[in-house]
């Protein structure tokens, strides 16, 4: 199975697959799928942070349609910050990215009307085989020790993020030690516990585009809730 945009790995942990609806933040699930989309530029060698900017590198397209929609306009525009980049990309990316996956097949359009009048959209999974792959992968990476890829350390971080870890939806026994993992990736983008600086996973240039981008969302949403 070909790899998803991280955005579109993102919505659909974020999706109640038999109701069709968004869990947890939804201000954290837009910024943290804005960020998704930087984060793909930055693994395809396109984007880099310089000098606290988000810089174009590399103008060629990817091949993903809202991806190169973003390069371009970022070619074509002064660097921003990460932080203006997200609230540049979140307005309307959550509705592109499920227009997308209905087109594929991914999930489905269930248009609901309540009261008579108001339309209430649901998207429950329709192809549940794409979010296995992504949930397997992270169960793998954060509950059996193994080193994670550069894009799954990435998605990792991002979930930290937008503090979209009960999304995981993991067995009780291994959620502490999931947390420990995710903390760990999280706090070196992408560094494991026991690895060397020189062994990590993530190059250099896309920790630095995921390390900012997750503090810009971090930043947004503020000082999490007490109980």
């Amino acid at each position: 199975m070909t790899s998803m945009p991280l955005a579109e790995e993102l919505l659909l942990l974020a999706y109640d697959d038999q109701t069709g609806k968004a869990t947890g933040s939804r201000i954290g699930l837009d910024l943290g799928m804005a960020a998704a989309v930087l984060v793909d530029l930055a693994l395809a060698g396109r984007i880099a942070y310089v000098d606290g900017y988000l810089k174009v590198i590399d103008p060629s397209p990817i091949g993903d349609t809202i991806a190169d929609a973003v390069l371009a306009k970022a070619a074509g525009d002064e660097p921003h910050t990460p932080a203006q980049w997200l609230q540049r990309l979140r307005h309307r990316l959550r509705a592109r990215v499920l227009e997308d996956l209905v087109a594929r097949g991914v999930v489905q359009d269930v248009d609901e009307t309540q009261m008579g009048v108001i339309h209430v959209h649901r998207y429950p999974t329709t192809d549940p085989a794409f979010e296995a792959e992504i949930r397997g992968r992270l169960a793998e990476a954060l509950t059996t020790g193994a080193l994670c890829d550069e894009r799954t350390a990435a998605l990792a971080t991002l979930l930290v993020s937008c503090r979209m870890e009960p999304a995981l939806r993991l067995p009780p026994e291994d959620v502490a030690k999931a947390h420990d993992r995710l903390e760990q990736i999280a706090s070196g983008a992408g560094f494991m516990a026991g690895a060397n600086l020189e062994d990590s996973i993530v190059r250099p240039s896309v920790a630095l585009v995921v390390a900012t981008l997750g503090k810009a969302i971090q930043a947004a949403l503020g000082a999490p809730k007490t109980a």
